[in-house]
């Protein structure tokens, strides 16, 4: 996987100061997109264990509240894969005192929930083998495909109106539908 920017003190994605790493790849190409540069998977830098470390040492710092993926698409199949092991990682270290948000293009419902209340799976691409422990690791998922149409700037941490904010509560509320 590679990524494109890393920003080590950031206040627009997410509550409080956090350390944002931009994903690269993305194919949900959205009009509007504010961070079209990310499409492609080729783009930015290998994600390596500097890279890791780097982030490491951004989020050891007191007043850094948490983590926020964005891209590109983190939700992307291959994304996921490279990504894991570094979510099982920040919650080692960290436990639940700092946060992290996943910001991605997917429905919660239609591409990522794995299966219904019922059991009845969810046929997606974007499910994969490591999808439902990656989303226990997110604590907030601003979920849905920005919206050129439903663009907000009033709107506190997403771009568009169909965009939503949901915690882990909120998300396990929705796969039990």
């Amino acid at each position: 996987m590679n990524y494109s920017g890393i920003i080590g003190s950031d206040i627009a994605n997410g509550e409080g100061v956090r350390v944002s790493l931009f994903v690269s790849g993305c194919t949900h190409h959205c009009k509007g997109c504010f961070n079209e540069a990310t499409w492609d998977f080729a783009a930015g830098e290998p994600f390596t264990e500097n890279t890791e470390a780097l982030l490491f040492a951004e989020l050891d710092h007191p007043w850094i509240d948490g983590l926020s993926l964005l891209g590109g698409e983190p939700m992307e199949p291959a994304n996921q894969r490279a990504l894991i092991g570094f979510l099982r990682r920040f919650r080692a270290k960290y436990g639940e005192t700092k946060t992290v948000w996943c910001y991605t293009g997917c429905v919660f419902e239609n591409d990522l929930r794995g299966a219904t209340g019922a059991g009845e799976p969810i046929r997606s691409r974007w499910h994969v083998e490591v999808t439902d422990e990656f989303l226990s690791y997110v604590d907030v998922l601003v979920d849905g495909p920005f919206v050129e149409s439903l663009k907000d700037i009033s709107l506190k941490f997403r771009g568009s109106s169909n965009q939503r904010i949901l915690s882990r509560a909120e998300r396990d509320a929705l796969r039990a539908q």
